[in-house]
């Protein structure tokens, strides 16, 4: 099966902050607020929601193709990507931006300060479907350039490829028609709790309406699990069990990846879904999105530990 997965390709530059933000801000100052944070070092990490579920998918034995722009700075990333034997074909270079990054400071109580800057992220990649066999092809439309998001879904509506809609942190910035032309005709979609209520708001549709559009539902519920609900039924999973969860962030882009991992293997979505859950649990074992690693075997070792 030829895996395709459109969205970003980032640079995640976290920062530590030895204090409180909260003691250096003054309340009645806050409408001309200047203030500088001293952090403890930068540590540069790969990321982006198409290089993650990519990261993932190489874990799992598969060789995705990337549809997304990169920037000036993209050399790092690339030898990375090559390392992986994952082809560059669908990797649009923009020679005069940056790759998308986010600039992420986190204090000592856990808050956070985040600057993104979309960079090359602005421009489409430009891929074209016309080389893609319907028959043999499965995509992903992750959060990404809003031109590809809206592109891709109609691209693949149009020559049959069977598509996973993911609009996440692109919800806001699309119309409720948008994202109701979007989802009509895909495979699944794919969203935690909070934006499904985003896209039920934005579309006037609610879960029965949405289901008229699209093959099912996968509503991911972070540390209680996720639901699968298709037209035939509806099944809460659970999350799998860790010794010690470390870091969020990367979970619901690993539990893509199961996902795709199974629908490519032509098992059902429940069964899929299993792999989602599976693979989203080492990416908690570790800090950052592409940190984690595993073996085939150990994969599957856990995944018969926790459903077989």
């Amino acid at each position: 099966m030829n895996i395709y997965i459109s969205g970003s390709l980032a640079y995640d530059r976290i920062m530590d902050f030895p204090g409180r933000f909260q003691d250096h801000i003054l309340p009645d100052k806050i409408h001309v607020l200047n203030v500088c944070f001293t952090v403890n070092g930068l540590k540069e990490r790969f990321g982006g929601t198409a290089g993650n579920i990519a990261y993932n998918l190489v874990l799992l034995g598969e060789r995705p193709t990337i549809l997304a722009a990169a920037g000036k700075d993209f050399d790092r990333y690339e030898h990375r990507l090559c390392e992986f034997g994952l082809s560059l074909e669908g990797i649009r270079r923009i020679t005069d931006e940056l790759t998308a990054g986010a600039y992420i400071t986190t204090d000592q109580a856990d808050n956070q300060i985040t600057g993104f800057n979309p960079g090359a992220m602005k421009y489409p990649s430009g891929f074209d479907w016309r080389r893609v066999d319907p028959e043999t092809s499965l995509a992903i439309v992750a959060p990404g350039n809003l031109e590809d998001m809206t592109a891709y879904c109609r691209a693949c509506k149009d020559r049959g490829i069977a598509y996973i809609f993911d609009p996440g942190q692109a919800i806001p910035a699309l119309t409720g028609e948008q994202l109701t032309d979007m989802l009509t005709g895909a495979t699944l979609l794919i969203s935690n709790d909070y934006e499904l209520e985003l896209i039920r708001r934005a579309t006037g549709l609610d879960s029965n309406h949405l289901l008229g559009r699209t093959g099912g539902i996968i509503t991911t519920l972070g540390e209680d699990g996720s639901v699968v609900h298709t037209t035939n039924e509806e099944v809460h999973l659970p999350a799998v069990k860790v010794s010690k969860a470390q870091d969020p962030t990367g979970a619901g882009d690993a539990y893509r990846a199961g996902l795709i991992k199974g629908l490519s293997q032509g098992k059902p979505v429940v069964e899929a879904a299993r792999l989602g859950t599976v693979c989203a649990s080492f990416a908690v074992e570790r800090l950052g999105t592409q940190e984690h690693h595993f073996s085939e075997e150990a994969f599957w070792s856990r995944y018969r530990a926790n459903f077989s």
